[in-house]
């Protein structure tokens, strides 16, 4: 399971990059369309669409690599029990945050499938087409975070980072 969920976390981030790739492409595309006096109608909105998905994808992979903003300060000035119940309910709290999102994420590629609704711009893409991948992004960081929440409740500690050990 642990092999599953690492390339799960593994192959997400590797998503976003290709959503990054694709945001250059796009903004490439539409420059030189617009000297060549093409037009190419949503290039601007697939730029957009490719960066929140790169944003949504890279979330769990981003978390699991120990590469999100934690304030430490008051957690290093803890005795380690202290610091671990803090860290969980930390986790927890994350839990139903990230949950909520996922919930609330999946119900909208639901409600834009069900209502038909489709991108004002020149594309007209069906909305819940590039919603899909808000939805999965949320889902994954918050199978992310669950993992880790489980894994600190059985006292496995946090993975040390490579910029973490030179400071300490």
């Amino acid at each position: 399971m642990r092999r599953f969920l690492d390339r799960l976390y593994l192959v997400s981030g590797g998503l976003a990059a290709v959503f990054t790739v694709g945001v250059l492409v796009a903004v490439v595309m539409s420059i030189a369309t617009r000297q060549l006096g093409v037009h190419i109608g949503g290039l601007d909105a697939y730029a957009g669409y490719s960066m929140a998905a790169a944003g949504f994808l890279a979330l769990a992979h981003t978390f699991k690599s120990g590469e999100h903003i934690r304030v430490t300060l008051l957690l290093s000035a803890l005795p380690s029990k202290g610091r671990l119940r803090l860290d969980i309910f930390a986790l927890l709290a994350a839990c139903l945050i990230v949950g909520n999102l996922c919930w609330f994420s999946g119900k909208l590629v639901f409600d834009s499938f069900s209502y038909n609704d489709i991108s004002t711009s020149d594309d007209a893409t069906p909305l819940w087409i590039p919603q899909i991948a808000m939805a999965i992004g949320t889902l994954i960081f918050f199978i992310a975070i669950a993992d880790e929440t489980i894994r600190r409740c059985k006292g496995i500690p946090e993975e040390k980072h490579a910029e973490e050990t030179h400071y300490e």
